[in-house]
């Protein structure tokens, strides 16, 4: 007699010999990025040149726990996919001067107990997987099952989830990215296109987000783009109308579009070789900016295009953030808003333009929207560009609407401009500048998107 408790499937041999049996053989090829496996293969000859005699272990992670047993989206470990071109839940790679060498959960299959029992690695639950022999012949490496695992050698260089975390080795891997191969600059070339494509699609959204569905629409509209058309959104997609776009990083959402005031849209996506843009435009709902709108539009985009002027080989990292904030800091004492002069503001005892700027504006882009975060502050700051190297210039102005220090028809504003640029041999590529960055051009944008 049934005790009322759900028989355990396992433990029937009727049932498991029965759902062993009948399964034709679905294809299993892993399915990869054009010319990743070989740009994977380049970057670990990188790797040992920066680390010759060193052995390095880097995890790709698993998906973080949303809520009891449901997980988020798994997104593997940028460094590991740096080095591997595969993104695989719980793999580890070894890689040494003896090669490399791959872990990945071996999959359940028909005839096995957790084909049906096992909802991480069983292909009832999560579709046909490759086994490592399918996954060696694919990436060129020697491949074996994670159960095979010794653990990191002695002295071995670890990074990702469950080791302890060696600080050296993510400082050469962040360094060592911050030159793009010509595989890697496509991979952003393709990131920056979708995106651009997706600003259109948002902006053919607006006249329904004004109706009522809000911000949230919106985002909404961009991040399914970015799943369609790639692995999904980079980052968590801003979209901040009024006095929600001063917020830096306004994610919530969960406002209205205002149709007189003006939109801020901070969006990217990240293309299924887990390469990102990260693109900034400041619209006006209406289609027209008001005088107010455009006077910070304009001093905004005048410190943009400072800053894109100090984009090339040799110079500094910093030289466009100094450019830019000249520009700032000249136009927020021209309204009366600066309590110092402008050199002391500029000066490293004053500041007093960031009130209004707070975050810097600028920073490495690749496998993750802020790249090579990482590395030295002597590589990352101090550095010269060189070619190979991409990265974003992002002035704003940040206007709130509880803040006293300016005028009332300031309060509530917020403009952000950014784009994406690839440093050549002889200057710099806008790889996002099929985007316009003037007031005029954005109008015509708002009222008619054009890719």
């Amino acid at each position: 007699m049934s005790d009322g408790k759900l028989p355990k499937l396992s433990e029937i041999p009727a049932f498991t010999e029965f759902i062993a049996q009948g399964w034709d053989s679905p294809t299993r090829t892993p399915e990869l990025v054009p010319g990743a496996v070989e740009a994977a293969a380049a970057h670990r000859v990188r790797l040992g040149a920066a680390l010759p005699g060193r052995t390095v272990v880097v995890a790709a992670g698993r998906a973080p726990v949303r809520s009891n047993d449901t997980a988020y989206d798994f997104r593997v470990d940028s460094d590991f996919y740096w080095l591997t071109g595969c993104a695989v839940e719980e793999a580890v790679v070894v890689v040494g001067d003896a090669g490399a060498r791959l872990y990945l959960p071996a999959p359940a299959r028909p005839g096995e107990t957790g084909f049906f029992a096992d909802a991480a690695h069983g292909e009832l639950w999560v579709g046909p997987s490759p086994s490592p022999a399918e996954w060696s012949a694919a990436l060129g490496i020697e491949v074996r099952p994670l159960a095979d695992f010794p653990g990191p050698p002695a002295g071995a260089l670890l990074a990702g989830p469950g080791f302890e975390e060696s600080e050296e080795l993510r400082r050469v891997l962040a360094e060592l990215r911050m030159i793009k191969d010509r595989w890697e600059i496509a991979q952003l070339r393709e990131a920056v296109d979708r995106t651009v494509e997706g600003f259109a699609a948002v902006l053919a959204e607006l006249p329904t987000a004004i109706k009522g569905p809000g911000e949230r629409w919106l985002q909404g509209t961009f991040d399914r783009y970015a799943r369609a058309y790639g692995n999904g959104p980079g980052y968590a997609s801003i979209v901040g109308s009024g006095a929600h776009a001063p917020t830096l990083h306004w994610v919530r959402c969960d406002g209205p579009v205002l149709p007189d005031e003006l939109l801020l849209l901070d969006m990217g996506v990240e293309t299924r070789s887990h390469y990102t843009a990260d693109v900034t435009r400041t619209f006006p709902a209406s289609g027209t900016f008001s005088p107010a709108q455009r006077q910070v539009h304009d001093l905004v985009e005048r410190a943009h295009r400072a800053g894109l002027e100090q984009v090339g080989p040799g110079r500094r990292f910093t030289d466009f953030h100094h450019a830019a904030m000249e520009v700032i800091a000249r136009g927020l004492d021209d309204w009366g808003l600066l309590p110092v002069s402008v050199d002391e503001a500029l000066s490293d005892r004053g500041q007093h333009h960031r009130r209004y700027l707070i975050c810097g504006i600028g920073h490495h882009l690749g496998l993750d929207v802020h790249d090579c975060a990482k590395s030295s502050m002597e590589a990352y700051q101090g550095a010269r560009m060189a070619p190979g190297m991409v990265l974003t210039v992002e002035p704003g102005l940040y206007f709130h609407a509880h803040d006293h220090t300016v005028p009332p028809e300031l309060r509530g504003i917020g403009v952000r401009i950014e784009d994406d640029l690839l440093v050549t041999q002889d200057g710099a590529e806008i790889l996002s500048a099929a985007l316009p960055i003037d007031a005029s051009g954005l109008e015509r944008w708002a009222k008619e998107p054009v890719v």
